[in-house]
């Protein structure tokens, strides 16, 4: 069975590579132990209470104004930091980063949520730091990009890069996956890489020594999520570690939700619903928007591991995943719901070149022509 090479290796370990882990997945495969089969949860996946998924008080309340003074008060505090999700492959927009892409003007989707930073700012004070994760096959775009556009703005201290780890695809039969004879396929492991890749690159530790204590999640093609003042305060009343955003629930959604399993209210993500299960006991899912307190990511986690099927060219390959809402397993865990339409929309994902153009003008409404 073929093993990678002194030069795969070399390139593999600037980003994190774990060659025991690997081997490890790769007899796993092997075995039939990583499968389809045994993504599937083990346990009854219940729908939650009513009261566990809140809701944010009307926009005109008192109990609204008291959650966005909260979070105002923490983020002039410099206590508030943005990680941007922006990893991945770079293949649903032709091979482009997507990050880098334009979508009003000349305002790509990184200059939008860096604007929507500067607005945060501009409403309540303070400096919030800006933490890109990248992958290997964004990292130098992103870097150029930001750098050829002075930052959106922010000064270029206040913008920080790290990058996801990265593995290998492999076959069916747990072999290394070849596109062409003698070459490797790498690919990031998932998002669920945040809170190790953060920590491992030093940047939540100076996070946390100058001061900082909440950090918001979002993904770099999810233009509804915007910098909230007010659900950062629904996270610090509740005392959460995090605070996970749901959206509305339409036909035709896919996608992870919250479910009670053993006992627990967390986030299962679909590849783990068992074969038949109606997901749709649950009327909300998973934005991958998330609040946490930073100092409880700062510590390793058991997150599953899980076997995932992608096209390469006409051919299989199988890459193993992490997933960052499986984090709601371990911590003290909040579910908001929140808006999917109109002005004050949560969730405006923009995953293909299709996506953009139907989107354009609802994005161009939500960021005020930036």
């Amino acid at each position: 069975m073929k093993s990678l090479t002194e030069e795969h290796l070399s390139f593999l370990s600037r980003f994190g590579f774990d060659p025991e882990l690997f081997e490890s997945w790769r007899k796993a495969v092997r075995d039939g132990s990583l499968s389809l089969e045994n993504n599937e949860v083990t346990g009854q996946l219940l729908a939650p209470a009513p009261d566990q998924i809140r809701s944010l008080p009307r926009e005109d309340s008192e109990d609204r104004q008291e959650l966005f003074e909260i979070g105002k008060a923490a983020i002039a505090n410099g206590e508030f930091g943005v990680v941007i999700l922006n990893g991945g492959m770079a293949t649903r927009f032709g091979g482009v980063v997507k990050g880098t892409v334009d979508v009003v003007g000349e305002t790509s989707f990184l200059g939008l949520k860096l604007h929507d930073v500067r607005r945060a700012e501009k409403t309540c004070g303070g400096t919030i730091p800006v933490m890109l994760m990248n992958s290997f096959a964004t990292d130098e775009a992103t870097t150029a990009h930001c750098r050829e556009h002075e930052w959106f703005g922010l000064p270029k201290e206040q913008v920080d890069h790290f990058t996801q780890f990265i593995s290998v695809r492999l076959d069916e039969k747990g072999n290394i996956f070849e596109p062409e004879k003698g070459q490797i396929s790498p690919y990031g492991p998932g998002h669920g890489d945040f809170s190790f890749a953060l920590r491992h690159s030093g940047l939540l530790q100076r996070f946390l020594e100058n001061g900082g204590k909440y950090l918001m999640l979002q993904n770099v093609d999810n233009l509804g999520a915007r910098v909230s003042p007010a659900i950062l305060g629904h996270h610090i009343q509740n005392r959460a570690e995090i605070t996970c955003e749901c959206a509305p629930k339409w036909p035709g959604d896919v996608g992870g939700s919250p479910f009670v399993l053993d006992g627990k209210l967390q986030l299962v993500e679909q590849l783990r619903f068992p074969a038949g299960f109606d997901p749709d006991i649950v009327d909300v899912f998973n934005t991958n928007t998330f609040h946490f307190s930073a100092s409880s990511i700062d510590r390793d986690f058991e997150l599953g591991w899980y076997y995932v099927e992608k096209a390469v060219g006409d051919r299989k390959a199988i890459q193993i995943e992490r997933l960052v809402g499986e984090l709601t397993k371990h911590l003290k865990s909040n579910f908001v719901r929140v808006k999917r339409t109109g002005d004050g929309t949560r969730f405006l994902p923009i995953k293909t070149p299709d996506d953009l153009e139907s989107a354009r003008d609802e994005v161009r409404e939500l960021y005020d022509e930036p």
